[in-house]
């Protein structure tokens, strides 16, 4: 009988971590991770750009090694805030170390993306990662030469040094050298560029290849989204840990005063009325609170949300849904739960009547709750909890409408353009605001669907399109498939040359895996994307029908056009007697071109193209 050999156990610094799992970070193949390493470095040098008010001057270079072909060196250069040379160290050999772990709208979250990109390098080629750094108004310029101990997730400085300005330069150049394979990346690269051109229209951007190739967008406007703000936590946002990371913070306050100053949207009022319902003295410390006070303080602080009760419905035990009720939200009454289906059956009773929808009991089971049931019953029970503001929108930073337009114009040249901002709205208490732009003619070529360019916090999305939720509003609707768009009613028939834009931007964007390729299904996000591409398709069906009535004048026109030397001629035969001169008929010819482009705005040019394509017969 074989003995079985105890579990070693061991633990994994975060670098070790991404070193054994790179993929997970977007490092699977030698095409993607050089895909990969560009977007990280483009995405920071971004956000240290226009997310501190600088209209960004972006140089990005690929070199292929002339040691090993498949070595390809990576450079960014911005002209951003720079990075102080004290934090330069940690901010590039640390894991898990970022500027980016506050409450605000980012390109990236974690600022893990750069150090990925680090590790596999050194895994791959060897090569330390290189920074030039210098901050406004610092008279000196560092650089320095850093790899990660993956052991110990700590930065070696293999080289420092810095030396005097010989001009007023700010912003950072990181260089970082990792196999690659750019025949297979090339396209994804070429693609996540041009989409990033879509949304910085106020950017410099400059692209040098491999291959000698270089791709230029000039900025053709000065206007920089208003940069986010950094904004309290709202309660519908917080769970239990991070509850739990406040409380140990702010030890030295009482639970009212912690969660007036601690929390957006929270008064006096309020936070009395929240600490009455998870049965906590106001007066009392943060710090002598147990540990299930602050998890009933959690739940409270979740609010009722109908994706909670989603959640709750498809995985409860509870036989009927007062008890589901009762359940998901434990400081409410089952007088509460009672009045709730009472003010669900009131709210559906034209659907109910109608037999569309059956009506609610106190033993229903969880499982017979349809959509809209759990739709009323979270807008009934919300009686029962304490108004709270919606999150703050300071923490975000939407495109806007002007430059949608100028960025889809700056690359696509399209002959109608037209974009939508919503106001602000939120899911689980996270702010977000979705955009969306159409493009249509010009240089779009002809597609049998919309072409669809995602954006998350002003990230292109190039993978798992078919599985984001903008697809699932923008396609087109089919007899199969009732979801999707109805283009038809908006005047677009396909094939047709049409492009579009949506962009959602938020403090968490709800994605869909790790990859963070795709967002997730959220109502709230999806009702938002909805409402704007029908807003942006109404213009776009006003300028198509006037287009089409245009072209329909015009062939009318032209018609007619076709008449005009035969007119001209009988004309200047009646007239002959009374009109002496050899030219006649060529006047009267030109003066029923200048009436038919007066009246009509065509060019007298395509008028006369039209009559020299007429034989007048003998």
């Amino acid at each position: 009988m074989a003995i079985e050999q105890p579990e070693k156990f061991k633990a994994l610094s975060p670098a070790q971590f991404f070193a054994r799992y790179r993929e997970i970070a977007g490092f699977s193949t030698p095409s993607r991770a050089l895909y990969q390493t560009v977007r990280e470095l483009l995405e920071n040098a971004l956000d240290a750009t226009d997310s501190h008010g600088i209209l960004p001057n972006i140089k990005a270079m690929i070199r292929q090694s002339n040691e090993n072909t498949s070595y390809y060196t990576v450079t960014v250069e911005d002209n951003g805030i720079g990075i102080p040379p004290q934090h330069v160290p940690n901010a590039f050999g640390r894991v898990l170390y970022s500027s980016k772990y506050v409450l605000r709208q980012t390109r990236g979250m974690f600022g893990l993306g750069i150090k990925a990109a680090i590790i596999y390098g050194q895994l791959t080629t060897g090569k330390p990662v290189e920074v030039i750094t210098s901050t406004p108004g610092s008279r000196r310029i560092y650089y320095f030469k850093i790899r990660i101990d993956l052991k110990k997730n700590e930065p070696v400085i293999l080289e420092r040094g810095s030396w005097r300005k010989v001009r007023d330069w700010h912003g950072a150049i990181v260089s970082l050298t990792i196999e690659g394979n750019w025949s297979y990346a090339k396209r994804y690269i070429k693609s996540y560029i041009e989409k990033t051109a879509v949304v910085t229209p106020y950017a410099n951007i400059v692209f040098v290849m491999p291959d000698g190739e270089i791709i230029y967008y000039k900025r053709t406007i000065e206007k920089i989204p208003s940069p986010p703000k950094i904004v309290k936590p709202h309660p519908h946002g917080v769970d239990l840990e991070f509850l739990k990371d406040m409380i140990n913070i702010h030890s030295d306050k009482s639970v009212k005063e912690f969660l007036i100053n601690c929390f957006h949207s929270i008064g006096e009022k309020t936070s009395i009325e929240l600490l009455k319902l998870a049965k906590i003295d106001p007066s009392k410390q943060t710090s002598s609170l147990s540990e299930k006070e602050i998890k009933r303080l959690a739940m409270v602080l979740r609010g009722i949300d109908i994706e909670t009760l989603i959640q709750i419905r498809d995985t409860t035990k509870a036989n009927n849904v007062v008890e589901m009720i009762l359940e998901a939200f434990p400081w409410l009454t089952r007088d509460h739960a009672k009045k709730a289906i009472m003010y669900v059956n009131r709210e559906l009773r034209d659907k109910i009547r109608k037999k569309k929808i059956s009506r609610l009991y106190l033993k229903t089971k969880p499982s017979q709750l349809e959509l809209e049931h759990v739709e009323a019953l979270a807008k009934a029970l919300r009686k029962f909890y304490p108004r709270i503001r919606p999150p703050s929108s300071e923490a975000l930073s939407p495109l806007g409408e002007e430059i949608i337009v100028e960025g889809l114009k700056r690359v696509y040249q399209p002959d109608f353009v037209v974009a939508v901002t919503r106001k602000p709205a939120s899911y689980q208490g996270h702010p977000f605001i979705v955009e969306v732009g159409i493009a249509y003619g010009g240089r779009i070529l002809r597609s049998i669907r919309p072409q669809l360019i995602r954006y998350a916090n002003r990230i292109p999305l190039l993978f798992d399109e078919s599985s984001d939720v903008a697809w699932k509003v923008v396609k087109p609707r089919d007899e199969s498939d009732r979801t999707g768009f109805d283009w038809k009613s908006y005047g677009v028939e396909f094939p047709a040359p049409i492009i579009v834009l949506t962009h959602i931007c938020s403090t968490k964007i709800p994605f869909k895996g790790v990859g963070k390729e795709s967002v997730a299904d959220v109502r709230e996000i999806e009702h938002e994307l909805r409402l704007a591409l029908q807003d942006a398709a109404r213009k776009l069906r006003v300028y198509l029908f006037k287009k089409r009535r245009e072209e329909e004048l015009r062939r009318r026109v032209y018609v007619l056009t076709r008449y005009i030397p035969e007119i001209a001629r009988s004309l200047a035969i009646i007239t002959r007697d009374s009109f002496r001169g050899d030219n006649l008929e060529s006047m009267l010819i030109e003066k029923l071109v200048e009436a038919v482009s007066r009246r009509t705005g065509l060019e007298k040019e395509r008028i006369m193209q039209v009559i020299k394509s007429v034989k007048i017969g003998g």
